[in-house]
């Protein structure tokens, strides 16, 4: 057994500890440049005490999904204002956007020089910049990973900057930035969540750190979703799905995802579709798929044996087996009202081109079982 695991320099976890982000920053940088969504108001609380501490401020804001461009204009921005610090405070792409800006005010350069797919996916050479990672939902995990989904509307795709170097100095996980995100994002964030603790389960390279990550982080979204979406002010399960994400981080960053994420990836980027909505609602219908194909070709495998744990997880019935798990699954995102995929404008016109794309995904290589083009097409066609 050989494996690896590699994660932010610091974990900070605990409601409210977003006010000690300005101490725990002091040793890290004179000037910061924060990046925040479309308004500064989650960043407000750090405003003062980063005051005291003697760290200057430049604000720098993400006002959808991280493109090239948008990274390209807050290095410049950075590097304008003599920012040796980069602060990401918000959801999954303020956080990868903040990621990919640290990575090149060291590293210098254009995006493209390095990212995989549409790029010369060269290696970056430096370590980035010293980032802080606050996240503001409990979804994406981003504040501690190696890598950074950025989306290029030339090419229509979401690829990523990828990089060990990119992993933040700090995260600094404070559950009650969570407490006022509405249902919907709620629901699907916390479905990227599951899917992130789910995957990593199930895929090719799992290994024994992750393994409990995962189950653990199962075990806790099985009961916390569905209470915190009803409420999101049950302190408790807020908490839970902010363990959920982060463990989903780290899972990811350390094993791999599958089929889920290698379809999401590139419907987010030929659509205007959030990324968490994706996966919750592509989810269940890529277990099924998986199950079936497993029972079909690999049904003595390590694979169909893990998502029968998953049932047990999810259902707390020992008598369960997959396919439980893939009705217990449905039946969460129907109480969540995970819409199709032609909420966002999909039509089955561009099943081929998703499963063009989706095939040469690096998230595919991940998945339990090799999937037929067939078989990808029936997951699109139940989601849509």
């Amino acid at each position: 057994m050989q494996f690896e695991f590699a994660t932010a320099t610091k974990i900070v976890f605990g409601p409210g500890k977003v006010k000690e982000v300005a101490a725990l920053a002091t040793p890290l940088g004179k000037h910061a440049l924060i990046v925040t969504g479309k308004t500064q108001e989650r960043a407000q609380p750090l405003l003062k005490p980063m005051e005291v501490q003697g760290i200057g401020v430049t604000f720098f804001a993400v006002t959808g999904e991280p493109t090239t461009d948008m990274v390209r204009e807050g290095v410049a921005q950075a590097r304008a204002a003599g920012c040796d610090l980069v602060i990401g405070i918000g959801g999954g792409s303020v956080l990868d956007a903040g990621k990919a800006i640290a990575a090149l005010l060291t590293n210098g350069g254009d995006p493209l020089d390095y990212l995989e797919v549409i790029g010369r996916g060269q290696p970056l050479t430096q370590r980035a910049a010293p980032y802080v990672a606050i996240p503001t939902t409990a979804g994406t995990g981003a504040e501690v990973t190696r890598n950074a989904v950025l989306a290029s509307p030339e090419h229509r795709v979401k690829v990523s900057l990828r990089s060990p170097l990119m992993l933040p100095r700090l995260a600094v996980v404070d559950p009650e930035l969570t407490y006022s995100v509405p249902p919907d994002i709620t629901a699907a964030t916390g479905l990227d969540a599951f899917t992130q603790v789910l995957e990593p389960y199930v895929c090719q390279s799992p290994n024994p750190i992750t393994d409990a990550l995962c189950r653990e982080g199962l075990m806790r979204a099985s009961t916390a979703l569905h209470r915190v979406y009803e409420n999101g002010k049950d302190a408790e399960a807020r908490a839970d799905m902010a363990l959920v994400s982060l463990f989903g981080g780290l899972a990811l960053a350390n094993a791999q995802l599958g089929a889920v994420h290698g379809l999401a990836g590139v419907l987010g980027g030929m659509f205007n579709a959030p990324h968490g909505a994706l996966c919750g609602r592509l989810l269940p219908f890529v277990m099924e798929a998986n199950v079936n194909a497993l029972r079909k070709r690999d049904p003595d495998g390590v694979a169909l044996e893990r998502y029968d744990e998953i049932a047990v997880i999810l259902t707390g019935d020992w008598d369960c087996d997959a396919e439980d798990a893939v009705t217990w699954m449905k039946g969460l995102c129907t109480k969540l009202k995970i819409p199709g995929l032609r909420a966002y404008g999909v039509t089955p016109q561009d099943f081929p081109a998703v499963l063009e794309k989706s095939l040469r995904a690096s998230s595919m290589k991940g998945n339990p079982i090799k999937l037929t083009e067939a078989e990808l097409r029936g997951v699109l066609e139940r989601a849509f």
